[in-house]
């Protein structure tokens, strides 16, 4: 056996729910059945590797048009539920997934799913391709199957303009989002454009299309990451820990450098650090041709070469981190424990200073979720794996009493101890739940938004706001305790409890009620003609008609309003400010 060789590049898919990623695949399996007798493919743990043969057969004459020679063993498909599961295809510095397929509905185009994949996919700097899904369901496209060059010479002209439009409407959103992209054939540099190949999954359009790009941009740009040595040790990403019946615990893993091999000792890691078990057994699903007897699930193999979906049962693997490398130990176990320690410490974050608490099921969504938490400018108090605690609470209760902006609980994927729900209400620390990973971090910054928009509502009305009236003629209905008379306000606001002076500073009274058509008002502003009460002063004496009267704006609040509320204010009110400062300069 070679001890060097080429892997297979491991391909990533992804997308919105129901935009095709499932069959998408399976259109390639399908057609690689139908196109080789054994089968031409054998599907692992989400994971389906088509050989290199079958490349060459389903892409036929577009390989010697486009002269692209097949010389990789051929593709690893890993089909990623939820884009949680592509974070944990990953080693230490970034994504075990070579090359990843975003597969878009080109009638729906970019979706939440979408946008939070293309944000993973940049975290984890993967390169990726665009399956722009469904043409079929263009108005007026007639479905050849095969090629997606073939089909579209064969629609008529207002079809294909159809196609354009819906596919440069696709181009436009994905350089709003940062992107530029272009259909596959007329891409110059793969380096800076994301490629688009149109597709039919349920009609099996632009499937040859879809296997020469990925096989070519892995040939071309790929490079040494590719070389593996088989014979080695086997290195893997556990990419889910589950019951399997009649098994108990076992971990899918996505093997992508060396050997995996029945009763090889593995060491990997847990929330605790790392662990270390031997393999009883190593099981594959059967073929597809084979796969419709349920009672026959899986294949028991002795050994797995890289790369490979594969799944692995043994003793202690309910403690296993999805996310966490799984590695082969030959007589430098302690050595690997201590490797994955220090990964999985490093992922961890424990500042012990003001910033929000993290808490997610695995460690690829805690690595992703951390990067583009810091990248906000978010600060993190503390990040971890695993449920909500009743000292996480605590914890986030104390931050609270500092800033009550970071005094809060990000759950990814993960539900608080019931212990931790009643001391959360109790001490009103706010959790926020969710599922999709931008949402999280975007719900928790329009929970700032929102917070702080209150925050300053409430400081704002806090504040004696300015104010300038006149006393009318004629509308004095009552001279003293309460003096009752009609004013207009002439600029700015005011409101009961208000202090009023004149213009030399004399201290009138304070504003008792405002009333129009004999109904309290809050307030009143520029323009309205109203009543107001006050105690103190008597008509006639204190008050006299076409008297001009001002709010008295204290000092300190003068300041803050010119100082943190500016936005809030009309340059009216600025000048207000100013004339009403002037004022209270004076001596009363």
């Amino acid at each position: 056996m070679l001890i060097g060789m080429i892997r297979q590049p491991i391909v990533a898919v992804l997308g919105h729910v129901d935009h095709g990623k499932t069959s998408l695949l399976d259109a390639i399996r399908k057609t690689s059945v139908q196109k080789r007798e054994s089968g031409g493919i054998t599907q692992h743990i989400g994971a389906s590797e088509v050989p290199a043969e079958t490349i060459r057969e389903i892409c036929g004459p577009l390989l010697e048009q486009l002269k692209i020679e097949v010389k990789i063993p051929g593709l690893l498909f890993i089909d990623t539920p939820g884009h949680v599961a592509f974070t944990n295809l990953r080693k230490r510095g970034g994504s075990i997934a070579d090359i990843a397929v975003l597969v878009i509905d080109i009638m729906q185009g970019i979706q939440p799913q979408t946008r939070e994949a293309m944000e993973i996919l940049k975290e984890f700097k993967t390169p990726f391709i665009v399956a722009a899904n469904k043409v079929d369901m263009i108005d007026g496209w007639k479905a050849k199957g095969g090629s997606f060059f073939a089909s579209f010479a064969q629609q008529n002209e207002i079809v294909r303009t159809r196609t354009e439009d819906k596919f440069y409407a696709l181009v436009g959103r994905l350089h709003d989002y940062g992107f530029e992209a272009e259909r596959f054939d007329r891409v110059e540099d793969f380096t800076k454009t994301v490629a688009i190949i149109p597709t039919s999954a349920t009609k099996g359009e632009g499937i040859p299309e879809l296997l020469i790009s990925l096989t070519g941009l892995s040939q071309k740009y790929l490079g040494k990451r590719l070389d593996i040595e088989v014979s080695g040790p086997g290195k893997a990403s556990i990419l889910e820990v589950k019951e399997e019946k009649g098994l108990g615990n076992t971990i899918d893993v996505v093997l992508y450098d060396g050997t995996l091999k029945r009763n090889d000792l593995v060491v990997f890691g847990t929330a605790n650090g790392a662990s270390s078990t031997k393999i009883r057994a190593l099981l594959k699903p059967k073929p597809l041709d084979e796969i419709r007897d349920p009672r026959e699930k899986f294949d028991y193999v002795d050994e797995a070469y890289a790369a490979a979906g594969v799944k692995i049962f043994a003793p202690g693997l309910q403690d296993a981190l999805a996310g966490s490398q799984l590695l082969v130990a030959e007589g430098n176990e302690e050595e690997l424990k201590l490797k994955i320690s220090q990964e999985i410490k490093s992922l961890f974050v424990n500042t012990g200073g003001a910033g929000v608490i993290l808490k997610t099921d695995a460690l690829g969504s805690l690595e992703a979720i951390t990067k583009m938490i810091e990248k906000e400018g978010i600060k993190i108090r503390k990040a971890e794996i695993g449920k909500i605690t009743k000292l996480d609470v605590v914890e986030a209760s104390a931050v609270r009493a500092e800033n009550e902006f970071l005094g809060v609980i990000l759950a990814f994927n993960v539900s608080a101890h019931e212990e931790a729900d009643e001391e959360a209400k109790r001490l009103k620390v706010p959790i926020m739940h969710e599922k999709v990973i931008y949402q999280l971090i975007d719900g928790y910054k329009e929970w700032v938004r929102k917070e702080k928009e209150r925050e300053k509502t409430t400081a704002f009305a806090s504040l004696v706001l300015p104010g300038k009236f006149k006393v009318l003629r004629g509308c004095c209905f009552r001279m003293s305790k309460p003096a009752i008379f009609g004013v207009e306000i002439l600029r700015g606001i005011i409101k009961p409890d208000y202090e009023v002076v004149n213009s030399e500073n004399k201290f009138i009274g304070k504003i008792k009620a405002i009333q129009d058509k004999k109904e309290s008002l809050p307030e009143a502003k520029k323009g309205m003609q109203i009543a107001v009460s006050m105690n103190e002063p008597t008509i006639g004496r204190q008050v006299c008609e076409d008297d001009v009267l001002y709010v008295r704006v204290p000092k300190s609040h003068r300041k803050i309003l010119l100082e943190k509320f500016a936005e809030n204010l009309t340059d009216e009110e600025k000048a207000l400010l100013e004339e009403i400062a002037a004022i209270l300069e004076k001596e009363g």
